[in-house]
This record gives structure tokens, C-alpha cells and sequence, in this order.
């Protein structure tokens, strides 16, 4: 079962301010898995669970056309009043309902939301849109934070842990997820071709001084002929 949060016009404006776009060594990740793959011609990109927009638009210069999708309208409408690129575009639907033709698709990619879908819908789709040879990026940030801002660091990191050890225990099961570094989404890939890729990346939004240094899951496949 998929798990809808974050769709108020507040978390919208919120996930513009702070959200953080993938880090830089994330993306070399993905587009060398599709050099590696030999994704050709790498005509649509999309990018579901997209909310404010900012991992879609890292897409924008390796993709003729590239679109987010998201559930929620409140963050589709923040994505669309972002600054962008003429060849990204958005739309309103769930992760499981994809609006694109059967095999249509080279890369479909979600930064830090594979974990609300419903899983085995998802995959379905993933597996219907996908052209042959096309792939699948699916990545997130792990539970594992260090906290970086001059002599600071180390108590902030340990009060982020703290109150991290403090909500967990109210956090909806789909986390656990992420608490497990995608292992389960990874085993969801319905292509034996695949991969998960873990490494520790540091990250920092464009409202703060605070660097934050995180273990990020990426999980990849490529579907077959």
C-alpha cells in the first residue's frame, strides 16, 4: 500500500526551501550506470515522487524531455513556480499510474520517496513503461547523519540523534525501508540486471551553513531486450 504525507501547500514550501538536489557523486552514479548500460538515444526521463521539483531538474541536460510526477498538487504547482529548463515538465499523478506508453521511457528515477509507493504496483509499472534496455534509479538518504558547522559538529550530530532515536518509534513501517538501505527495494527490481550502490555523500541546502554528511542507497536496474 502506498503512504500519502507531505502534499500541504506548507510542506510544499518547506520542500522548495530545503530540500536538498542529489548530490553530485549520486548522479555520476546514475548516468554512468546508463553509459554503462549503453542507454541510447536517452530521449524521456522520469522522475516520480518529484515534489518541489529539485531532483527533476538535474535531469534537464541528459534528456531530450524530462517529467516529475508527484501525487500531491501542492508540490507539482511549487515545482512548476521554480525556475527550470523549457524541456522539464510536471504532472499530477500517483506512482502507480504512470500516464506513458508501454515501453516509452529510458529512465525512471524517485530520490528519497521509493519507500511510500506501493511497491509491487510500482514495479509493475516501472516494468511496463520502460522501453527495452531502459533503467531504473531509485535512491535515498540512510538514517546515518553526521552533522558539520564549525566547532559544532559534534554536538549537533549528537542532538539530531537523539531526537532521531525519539521519533523513530512513531515513524510509519514504510521507513523501515530506508532504515535497511533499500535492501527490499532492491530485491523489488523485477530485472536481473541490477545493482545497489551504497557510499556516505555530503550535502548542503541553499538556506543553511550546516553541512550534513549521510549514508545514501541507490538501487539500479536495467531492464532486459
Amino acid at each position: 500500500m502506498a503512504v500519502r504525507l507531505f502534499e500541504a501547500r506548507d510542506h510544499a514550501v518547506s520542500y522548495q526551501k530545503y530540500r536538498f538536489s542529489p548530490p553530485e557523486n549520486l548522479q555520476s552514479v546514475i548516468f554512468s550506470y546508463l553509459e554503462e548500460k549503453k542507454v541510447d538515444p536517452i530521449r524521456l526521463a522520469v522522475d516520480v515522487g518529484c515534489g518541489s521539483g529539485q531532483s527533476t531538474r538535474v535531469l534537464a541536460a541528459h534528456f531530450e524531455k524530462v517529467v516529475g510526477t508527484d501525487i500531491s498538487e501542492a508540490q507539482i504547482e511549487a515545482a512548476k513556480q521554480a525556475a527550470s529548463f523549457p524541456n522539464v515538465s510536471y504532472h499530477v499523478c500517483p506512482a502507480e499510474e504512470l500516464p506513458f506508453a508501454d515501453g516509452s521511457v529510458d529512465l525512471i528515477t524517485a530520490f528519497t520517496a521509493a519507500h511510500w509507493f506501493d511497491m509491487p504496483k510500482f514495479m509493475k509499472e516501472v516494468d511496463r513503461v520502460l522501453r527495452p534496455h531502459g533503467c531504473v534509479a531509485l535512491s535515498t538518504y540512510t538514517t546515518n547523519f553526521s552533522m558539520h558547522y564549525k566547532d559544532c559538529s559534534e554536538r549537533l550530530t549528537e542532538i539530531f540523534t537523539e531526537t532521531q532515536e525519539l521519533l523513530v518509534e512513531y515513524a510509519d513501517e514504510k521507513v523501515n525501508l530506508v532504515i535497511a538501505e533499500y535492501k527490499e527495494v532492491f530485491e523489488s527490481v523485477p530485472f536481473p540486471d541490477k545493482k545497489r550502490f551504497l557510499e556516505t555523500m555530503g550535502v548542503c541546502s541553499n538556506e543553511t551553513q550546516v553541512e550534513i554528511w549521510m549514508r545514501s542507497a541507490c538501487v539500479l536496474g536495467c531492464k532486459g531486450p
